[in-house]
């Protein structure tokens, strides 16, 4: 389980998400039950998730300010974002009225050049607004881009969107799945190389565990942090693929012993296994044993 450098400092849950559980927007019903799966974080969504029409969007949006707000109370450990519509879309400009500070940070789907992540930070600024991006790579610029656009310092996430991708490319969705892998790949790298822990794509079918448990094992062997769930049964399937190996946990609990045996002996810098320690190390080490409930 590698390492991200932009993890370091973030909540346990958010520096290497395992499950990240969308809800419409204008379901306030469906928001409230999100915490009942225990996802890592949570979405609620005003771009797929609702019709493409002015009416449905403007109707979603009071809905999805409620709905966050009470989710927020109900549930104040829980991180919560939203998704706004792409920022070149028509329904962009609006969507930043239903954001508040007190989100984990804003989904912005189909992203496609670093332009649009600052254009979408300048958005936020004229609402005195500085929320992280969870930045969504779905068309073929997007990926082409990605490193580009993951290297903007208000990316702290990312997610590679399957469905989105073929259609754009004018391609077709298959049982196997070799149509998007080379735009899957291409994503997990950029996010290692750029330290955004990335997000894999949705497993639309919600009454086959067996596929879900093999589409998230492909993830995760490419190098994904966690996957994006549309129903509260694979959150815990998320958990299972993306979790930590035992090795993995005894490593994490052996270094940060280590970690405090140094700091003890009043040692600033010290060396586990044979690698110097930094801080990106200890974080991910303190993810795992958090996510294992440790």
């Amino acid at each position: 389980m590698s390492t991200n450098v932009r993890s370091a400092g973030l909540p346990a849950g958010l520096a290497r998400p395992r499950s990240l559980l969308f809800a419409p927007g204008n379901r306030a019903d469906l928001v409230a039950k999100l915490p009942r799966s225990a996802p890592d974080a949570v979405v609620i969504d005003l771009e797929d998730a609702i019709p493409g029409t002015p009416e449905a969007k403007a109707a979603a949006r009071p809905v999805a300010r409620d709905a966050a707000r009470d989710l927020l109370g109900a549930a104040p450990h829980l991180p919560v974002f939203l998704r706004v519509n792409a920022v070149h879309s028509p329904y962009f400009a609006d969507d930043l009225h239903v954001l508040t500070p007190e989100l984990a940070g804003v989904v912005v789907p189909k992203l496609e050049r670093a332009d649009d992540v600052r254009q979408v930070v300048n958005a936020l600024a004229t609402f005195g607004l500085t929320l992280p991006i969870l930045a969504g790579l779905e068309t073929g610029a997007g990926v082409w881009h990605a490193h580009e656009i993951l290297r903007e310092d208000a990316v702290r996430w990312a997610y590679f969107g399957a469905e989105d991708y073929t259609t754009d490319l004018g391609g077709r969705r298959t049982p196997g799945g070799l149509e998007v892998l080379y735009a899957r790949s291409q994503v997990a790298l950029a996010a290692r190389l750029t330290g955004v822990p990335a997000l894999d794509i949705v497993v639309t079918a919600l009454n086959d565990p067996d596929r879900f448990r093999e589409d998230a094992g492909l993830g995760r062997a490419l190098g994904y942090a966690g996957k994006l769930c549309i129903h509260p049964a694979q959150v815990e399937l998320a958990h299972e693929l993306f979790g930590a190996t035992p090795a993995e946990t005894e490593r994490a609990r052996a270094l940060l012993a280590a970690a405090h045996d140094a700091a003890t002996q009043g040692h600033g810098a010290f060396s586990f296994e044979g690698q110097m320690v930094d801080e990106p190390m200890l974080s991910a080490a303190r993810a795992i044993l958090a996510q294992e409930g440790m």
